[in-house]
């Protein structure tokens, strides 16, 4: 399943793409944070941390090129993850990142997922209002494995 907005296509990830995924969500972290082990283990390793447990990884094209990635990971029989959101600086402002999250809500709808949790750091605002755009809400969570999460949000889907 594919979704167009002028020339920026979401496409189901291959193996040809792990670059580009662990270069767009480590351009992003490293702006911010500091890449954590969790990070490297899931980035050099979709196939073994993400994709062989049930999850999803989604990669946006713009004219054939790699400029986001976004993952749904699995969490429960009912509940996913919404992780490893990237966008690349230079494709910002192209609503990339809310097409990403609207095809891995709808992803995750036909999956049957009750929920979509995700989490983030409120220093991130763009981001942060994007979730609350695509109907997240703030919760608290149980504790996360990232030193830079502060803000946990779901989406209920059912």
């Amino acid at each position: 399943m594919e979704q167009e907005n002028n020339a920026v296509q979401i496409v189901n990830y291959e193996p040809k793409y792990q670059p580009d995924f662990k270069r767009l969500n480590q351009e992003w972290i490293t702006t911010w944070f500091k890449m954590e082990t969790n990070d490297h283990k899931s980035l050099d390793h979709p196939d073994d941390y993400i994709l062989s447990k049930g999850g999803h990884i989604y990669i946006a094209l713009n004219h054939n090129e790699p400029v986001g990635a976004c993952a749904l990971i699995k969490m429960d029989n009912n509940m996913f993850e919404l992780a490893k959101m990237a966008v690349s600086p230079k494709a910002k402002g192209k609503g990339i990142g809310y097409l990403l999250g609207s095809h891995c809500i709808d992803q995750a709808r036909e999956m049957g997922a009750d929920k979509l949790y995700l989490e983030s750091n409120s220093i991130l605002e763009p981001a942060i209002a994007l979730y609350h755009k695509l109907g997240f809400k703030k919760i608290t969570g149980t504790a996360s494995p990232y030193e830079r999460c502060n803000i946990q949000m779901e989406l209920p889907l059912q």
